[in-house]
């Protein structure tokens, strides 16, 4: 595993004002940011009527900026700010102690309360097999959710800005992506939304210097070794030099993306209803498809079978379906392709008896160990849900609103077409898909709990993702909270 350096972070102080010019550029600088934060959150439908914004602040620039922005913005909207999120993500020793405090003291001086999540990553990182970036990212959007809840926060904002954008689509293209990639940091994905991406990062900074404000600089994202800053400083200022409005293109180019890549899977997702049947593809509908409407339903199939589909995957698929011969086959890491005539078969080799199945009643309170793979769930309710108890995390804890489940819960194993909503997710997806992004690995899949209430619902992939429907949003009304142990405690 790579580690993250963890150089000193420093304090960027604010400039003193010293002349009539930079008192007028403040003047005129903020209401243009201003006017497009309000363009942008209007446009793309990031906070209406009635929304409580809650702001994830690291207390870098793009986040303090932000912070400030709609701290102004928010005496005149419709929305309303919430409060402040910071999440120390235990790393940097001193330093994130200091990233802390700075934060605390901007939520005062601003007059609004702030939600601190402390998150042991390292440990995370090492019991998940993650790198520590990976999981970062999944404690911090964990810690947004639980404070979106203390805060009673329906909307979080945080600070990607155009630079992160313009980052993200390159890194991606220079990996091979294709439309779904480049389509890069979405301006709304559930309760998440980004206002600043049509802004750079430059822009915020004079404007906090404008105000007279500081920031922390996170020495880190000096690390090298870390992709994402080779490209910030190498590759960067070459697209600047070689193309001043680089940045906002590629920016462009990435909302277009998205569009274009929405169309076209709701496009394949109903040509793959006529050519798709359970783990039977129609060779001929295949072929008959345009070729990114086949790429897209061949993609979906070999997922849903239980594979992790390459580009070389989907074209060898998508060969095979065209070819003349009425026999042939393909072995794919784990999935096996048959060509039966004018059928491709889809089998999972040796999945047979490997297989683990099982399904337990869990009682509320109670407890059920679960023989098939050396688990026990344990299941306790209460009546009104502390501090101490939302605050509680961990990838084997799940904290539910308990008026979101129809009792019994049953432990199970995943079921073909398994299908919910991921806590933060914009909609619902498949478990097959959650396990691919969160590289559960393959033989591990059949034997992770899956929870399920009296309708059938799940409502936690045990260790893997809490459900949207569950998220506690009234603590004072009954709590029912799971834990995931080692062995039959």
């Amino acid at each position: 595993m790579r580690l993250i350096s963890a150089v000193s972070g420093v304090q960027v102080p604010a400039p003193a004002p010293n002349s009539l010019v930079a008192r007028l550029r403040s003047q005129a600088s903020r209401p243009r940011l201003d006017r497009r934060v309000t363009q942008a959150i209007r446009r793309d439908r990031l906070a209406g009527s009635g929304d409580r914004v809650a702001v994830a602040l690291s207390g870098g620039s793009d986040s303090v900026a932000l912070a400030w922005l709609l701290h102004d913005l928010a005496p005149r909207a419709t929305w309303r700010l919430a409060g402040l999120i910071h999440v120390h993500h235990g790393l940097r020793g001193a330093d994130a102690d200091a990233d802390e405090q700075f934060c605390r003291d901007l939520a005062a001086r601003l007059g609004l309360p702030i939600d601190v999540t402390h998150a042991d990553v390292a440990a995370r990182a090492r019991a998940r097999r993650q790198s520590l970036e990976s999981a970062a990212r999944d404690a911090r959007y964990e810690a947004f959710e639980q404070a979106a809840g203390r805060l009673d926060a329906t909307v979080v904002m945080t600070g990607h800005t155009a630079d992160d954008q313009a980052e993200t689509v390159l890194l991606r293209l220079l990996r091979g992506t294709g439309l779904r990639g480049v389509s890069a940091i979405r301006a709304r994905r559930g309760r998440y939304r980004r206002p600043l991406l049509d802004i750079r990062r430059v822009e915020l900074r004079e404007d906090l210097a404008l105000r007279g404000e500081s920031f922390r600089e996170d020495a880190s994202n000096t690390d090298v070794t870390i992709a994402r800053n080779r490209v910030r400083r190498d590759l960067m200022p070459v697209l600047e030099a070689v193309a001043p409005g680089g940045v906002r293109a590629l920016g462009r180019f990435a909302r277009l993306a998205a569009d274009d890549e929405a169309f076209l899977r709701r496009a394949a997702r109903t040509a793959g209803e006529a050519a798709v049947d359970g783990v039977q593809l129609n060779a001929g509908a295949i072929a008959a498809l345009p070729v990114p409407l086949g790429r897209r339903v061949v993609r979906r199939a070999l997922e849903d079978a239980g594979g992790v589909p390459t580009f070389a995957h989907v074209e060898s698929m998508l060969r095979l379906a065209r070819s003349d011969k009425p026999s042939g086959h393909l072995d794919m890491s784990g999935v096996r392709a048959d060509r039966l005539g004018p059928v491709l078969k889809l089998s999972r080799p040796g999945a047979g008896p490997e297989t683990t199945t099982f399904a337990h009643v869990l009682p509320v309170p109670g407890a059920v160990a679960i023989p098939e793979t050396s688990v026990t769930i344990r299941a306790s309710y209460q009546k009104s849900a502390t501090r101490e108890t939302m605050t509680r995390s961990g990838p084997g804890l799940a904290v539910l609103q308990a008026t979101s489940m129809v009792p019994p819960l049953t432990v199970r194993s995943r079921r073909a077409g398994d299908r919910f909503q991921p806590l933060g997710a914009p909609g619902s997806r498949k478990v097959q898909d959650l396990f691919v992004d969160r590289k559960v690995p393959r033989a591990a899949r059949d034997r992770v709990p899956v929870v399920v209430d009296a309708t059938g619902r799940i409502v936690w992939v045990a260790g893997v993702a809490l459900a949207e429907a569950c998220r506690v949003t009234a603590p004072e009304a009954g709590v029912v909270i799971l834990e995931l142990r080692e062995g039959h405690q």
